[in-house]
């Protein structure tokens, strides 16, 4: 008989086993960061992630040498040769504060840059470029998982990737409840339908980086089954299933569940959350309509040389009873309602709110999880585990591995540029001022043609075809590919949906008895999001149709701010799904109990653990 000692050595090693028999994936690049250079035959890196690096005055690197010194500090995870990266524009005041790249006397001051603490804002460091070189002890290791390439900046799949960016822009202050009928979401939709990517019959024209099998499938996944080129009820919105589904919001960012006790007791309609004996509110800060960043040069330039904007958006008030002025607060009612929402979130805390709402919804668990029978069966509850605090742990345990997992593909691998940067290349064209790059005219005449987007975004925005970002600062201090927050949607829906049953309907219905047609909230713009508003729907809301749901809202809704693209969404919250089903592969040799958990794939199909 082996002792309680030997036994958990026993675990532990068997979890190593399972870890360690996975195959390890090769980690492929797309073969451009060498590939564009300049006119004296110098790398010029222009399709990759360069933020924080001194740029020329035409955006370009200053010096190749200090990407070189950049990767090879990536590579080595230590501490000391980052340190010796140049960060910012090259040189800084006297106090260390970032230094204006405008030389006037007086500099112009940098958009939006709050006076009165100093003359300049801080420079802005990047952010966990050793992350993919830690070791985790459980689940795959941050390298046992991998994404295929990214798109290339010559693909038609890039092209219309931005172009969906730059009509994210122009629409980001349009509520989701009016899109059906706005003009200028139809007028996007006609847009898109005109480049090849969105368009099955324009296959002949795509390049040869979009026919590998990573790539088609993408495309197969926006094009398949569809009469129309982007259809109104895919336009912007995820591919997994319930995605489709309206309202847009996932009711996991609206709705609220039971309160505590049965006195006066609110409804999900109030949005309010059950946390423990406080609660939780869906309503998020409203960001000033119209209010978008870095559409003058000198600003655009300024963050790319890592000039720390953070924390200078505006927000809306309202007059308080007392005449004084209060925060305004709203449901997601606009895109940029969205991109606030995924600019300031807690990392899983969309994830662990659905988890609350559904506990409190009492929503069964996967049929194969034990102790799910009336008492005098079972004679025991789950609780420190197959019960609430098991799962309410565990969803938020997996997004720090996640984050890990994905950091090593956007800063070891992919190193793919962020949108904002393809709009200061396309600007600069656009402006004459750049002429050396034949794969910037090619993006350039895709906008100009016939659909008509260049002209769109000129008559919206002053800054020409600098891309609109919803956040001062721009993008995060890292690549574009993958995504971090899809990364960590895909992980932490997973765990949910292997928990919980993922077929159960939500009891969402528009009669007290509990017997009337099935319904979806979505915020009503007429209250200026203060209520939520039901619709009728054929047929009812599952759990997995609206955790995959949520998980495309978060993902996209940094797309909706200018600061990824599609497809780093898709890739990524597979990479969330390998990292969270590898995670429960291991934990499950740790019980003595008999169970199973069916997971569904964002793919379709399901697994058995």
């Amino acid at each position: 008989m082996q002792t309680r000692k030997q036994q958990a050595q026993q675990v532990r090693n068997n979890a190593a086993a399972l870890a360690a028999n996975r195959p390890q994936p090769t980690h492929r690049s797309n073969g451009e960061e060498f590939e564009y250079r300049r006119t004296d035959g110098k790398p010029s890196h222009i399709a990759n992630f360069t933020k924080g690096l001194p740029h020329d005055d035409n955006g370009l690197l200053k010096d190749p040498r200090d990407y070189n010194q950049f990767v090879k500090a990536i590579d080595s995870g230590d501490p000391r040769d980052f340190r010796s990266i140049r960060l910012g524009p090259g040189e800084f005041n006297p106090d260390g504060s970032y230094k204006n790249f405008d030389t006037s006397d007086p500099p112009k001051p940098i958009h939006q840059w709050k006076s009165g603490t100093s003359s300049s804002p801080e420079v802005r460091a990047w952010e966990s470029q050793g992350a993919g070189n830690t070791f985790d002890l459980e689940g795959p290791d941050a390298q046992a998982v991998t994404m295929p390439p990214a798109p290339r900046l010559d693909s038609q799949e890039l092209i219309a990737e931005m172009a969906e960016v730059y009509w994210m822009a122009i629409l980001r202050d349009i509520p989701f409840a009016n899109f059906a009928t706005n003009s200028e979401v139809q007028t996007a939709r006609t847009s898109l339908a005109q480049f090849a990517w969105f368009d099955a019959s324009k296959t002949n024209q795509l390049e040869p980086s979009d026919l590998t099998p990573e790539a088609l499938n993408r495309r197969r996944i926006l094009v398949q089954d569809s009469t129309e080129n982007v259809p109104l009820n895919k336009l912007f919105t995820g591919v997994t299933k319930g995605d489709d589904v309206a309202p847009y919001i996932s009711q996991f960012l609206l709705i609220g569940n039971k309160s505590l006790g049965n006195d006066c007791p609110f409804g999900v309609e109030r949005g309010r959350i059950a946390y423990g004996s406080i609660t939780i509110d869906q309503k998020v800060r409203v960001a000033v309509e119209g209010e978008d960043f870095l559409t003058n040069w000198n600003d655009w330039l300024d963050v790319q040389n890592g000039a720390d904007l953070r924390g200078t958006e505006s927000y809306q008030c309202e007059e308080s009873k007392g005449g004084n002025q209060q925060p305004l607060y709203r449901f997601i009612t606009t895109p940029r309602d969205l991109a606030t929402y995924v600019h300031y979130d807690a990392l899983y805390e969309a994830y662990l709110n659905a988890c609350l709402i559904l506990l409190g919804m009492e929503a069964p668990f996967d049929p194969g999880i034990p102790f799910q029978d009336e008492d005098f069966r079972d004679k025991q509850q789950g609780f420190a585990h197959f019960g609430g605090p098991h799962i309410l742990s565990l969803v938020t345990e997996v997004a720090t591995r996640a984050l890990k997992a994905v950091r090593f593909q956007k800063f070891n691998i992919h190193r793919r540029l962020r949108p904002e940067a393809v709009g200061g290349l396309l600007y600069k064209w656009d402006m004459n001022q750049l002429t050396e790059f034949e794969v910037i005219e090619k993006l350039h005449t895709e906008f100009s043609g016939a659909s008509n987007l260049t002209p769109e975004i000129k008559a919206k925005f002053a800054g020409g075809l600098l891309l609109p970002m919803a956040f001062p600062e721009g993008s995060p201090m890292h690549p574009a590919y993958g995504a971090g927050h899809a990364t960590v949607a895909g992980a932490c829906v997973t765990i949910l949906k292997a928990f919980f049953d993922h077929g159960w309907q939500l009891p969402l219905k528009n009669s007290r008895d509990g017997k009337g047609q099935y319904i979806a909230y979505e915020s009503d713009p007429a209250t200026n999001g203060q209520s939520l508003k039901s619709r009728t729907l054929d047929k009812p809301l599952t759990v997995e149709g609206e955790l995959n749901k949520l998980a495309s809202n978060i993902s996209i809704g940094r797309n909706w701010a200018g600061v990824h693209y599609f497809s780093d969404y898709l890739e990524s919250i597979r990479l969330g799904e390998k990292i969270a089903i590898g995670i429960l592969e291991e934990q499950k040799l740790t019980y003595s109990e008999n169970f199973s958990m069916t997971v569904p794939l964002f793919d379709g199909g399901s697994i058995r653990i």
